[in-house]
């Protein structure tokens, strides 16, 4: 059906104001909803959740499983190298190849790296193995994470982006539960310090049944929002075109930069608790348990920030503010009650390569410490929903939204690969813990003023910059047809 060409005015205040767009049917019957946005944003979940979610749920047990978690450390300090280097030019190669394409290609990268610890538990002298398979995987993690960033913001119309990147992080998360299932499985009866070669091919069987989703889901082009609208259709211009894109992207938002702190936080934390407070305190069958409710409270986590960012009584600023209100608290509550649990050990209490005694279930104070895993969980899915939803209120443009996620992934990648070399030189377990909490505290102080002077109540076409700017690099005025 022809589109009708409308004027539409979102009452809420949170859509484009008095401005035309094209209003589409929906597909009907199976097609319809196949082609829906949730359908399909949870296929973009399932890709993650065997992918990224699987990848979770192994860093999780803390040293991947590994006695000694130097190696580990190592090779996500490479990965986290490589994922911020191509990451930062992702979104020039997803608009360049398509959306399809750059989740397939990104996906691959997490069955070698898989593989690439099953052969360590194999051969412990093959680390070389798993330190080139955590650099092949940082440059293939960079393209899926910007695809998926682009496509996560950009299905939702703007009253919905809440619920949507709730909904995917719930599902994404449900991969590391799984996986942190079959990990407890396998090790409840254990009371050692390494997984069992079972658990590497679980993880790896399910790994490459991920790299198959991004061949069934539908073009974004083809997509029809819930209020008729169609997803932005990506250009696919010269690389010329697209590298001056990035330029453009950061040129016209420059305030894009005062989330880079926030950003960079958002992976520092994994270090210190995957590998100095799971690793480092627990057995195997506590770590699979603390690894398992860890990802379960992820996605409460970023449904109840979800939910509270769409609450449609209060404008969308209101909201932004709200948001970064709760992430203040939730830091300082983890942060206050976990500095008593690391004054009780340091690094010379658990000699790396030696199999001591851990802390198991079963003993005492342990209730204390799992339930401030929760919270380390929690925060971790508020941070990241927080950021993806304060990124889709700059912008509806798949395009820009691409190269945004790519600035996270980026400089979130950077934060990653500075705190596990950090962890793989031994820095001391209190020096790691003041550095997150430090770095959490700056990145929500630089956020707030970009908040303030960005976030508006609505998204307007002024702000698309790179919606209008055409194959030869032209921008258009506001209202000039294509």
């Amino acid at each position: 059906m022809d589109p009708e060409k409308t004027s539409q005015t979102d009452s809420n205040g949170t859509g484009n104001s008095e401005s035309h767009v094209q209003i589409y049917e929906r597909p009907r019957g199976f097609k319809g909803l196949y082609s829906h946005p949730i359908t399909q944003t949870c296929m973009l979940g399932l890709v993650c959740f065997m992918g990224p979610g699987l990848f979770n749920a192994l860093n999780g047990l803390g040293g991947g499983g590994q006695l000694d978690p130097t190696t580990s450390a190592n090779a996500n300090a490479i990965l986290y190298g490589t994922f911020a280097f191509f990451a930062f030019f992702a979104g020039t190669i997803n608009n360049r190849l398509g959306a399809k394409v750059t989740l397939l290609l990104g996906t691959t990268g997490y069955s070698l790296y898989v593989a690439g610890y099953l052969v360590l538990n194999i051969h412990p002298h093959a680390g070389a193995f798993l330190l080139t398979a955590g650099a092949i995987l940082g440059a293939c993690a960079g393209l899926l994470w910007t695809a998926q960033g682009s496509l996560m913001l950009a299905y939702p119309t703007e009253a919905q982006k809440g619920k949507f990147i709730g909904l995917f992080w719930c599902i994404f998360n449900l991969g590391a539960v799984v996986g942190a299932c079959v990990s407890l499985g396998q090790n409840f009866n254990s009371k050692s310090n390494v997984v069992s070669n079972g658990t590497y091919i679980g993880f790896l069987i399910l790994t490459l049944i991920g790299v198959c989703i991004p061949l069934l889901m539908v073009s974004p082009e083809n997509i029809v929002r819930t209020d008729g609208t169609r997803v932005a259709l990506v250009r696919h211009p010269s690389w010329k075109i697209e590298l001056y894109g990035l330029w453009v992207a950061l040129r016209t938002d420059p305030l894009i930069v005062l989330l880079f702190p926030m950003f960079f936080a958002s992976n520092w934390f994994y270090a210190w608790q995957f590998n100095d407070f799971n690793d480092a305190f627990f057995n195997i069958r506590a770590r699979s348990l603390n690894n398992l409710v860890y990802w379960l409270s992820q996605m409460v986590g970023s449904i109840a920030i979800g939910a509270l960012l769409d609450r449609g009584s209060i404008s969308r600023r209101a909201r932004a503010f709200s948001g970064w209100v709760v992430l203040f608290v939730m830091v300082f509550v983890v942060h206050i009650w976990g500095f008593f649990y690391q004054r009780q050990y340091t690094r010379a209490s658990f000699p790396p390569g030696v199999d001591v005694v851990k802390m198991d279930i079963f003993d005492k104070g342990y209730a204390g410490r799992i339930i401030i895993y929760i919270f380390c969980g929690l925060l971790d899915a508020m941070w990241q929903t927080m950021s993806y939803w304060i990124m889709g209120a700059m912008s509806n443009d798949p395009s820009k939204l691409a190269y945004f996620a790519g600035f996270y992934k980026s400089i979130q990648s950077a934060g990653g690969a500075g705190s596990w070399r950090a962890d793989g030189v031994k820095t001391p377990f209190m020096n790691m813990f003041i550095s997150t909490w430090t770095l959490l505290v700056a990145g929500l102080l630089f956020a707030l003023p970009m908040i303030h002077l960005r976030v508006k109540n609505q998204t307007d076409l002024a702000d698309e910059t790179l919606l209008r700017m055409d194959d030869s690099g032209k921008i258009r005025d506001v209202g000039q047809e294509n």
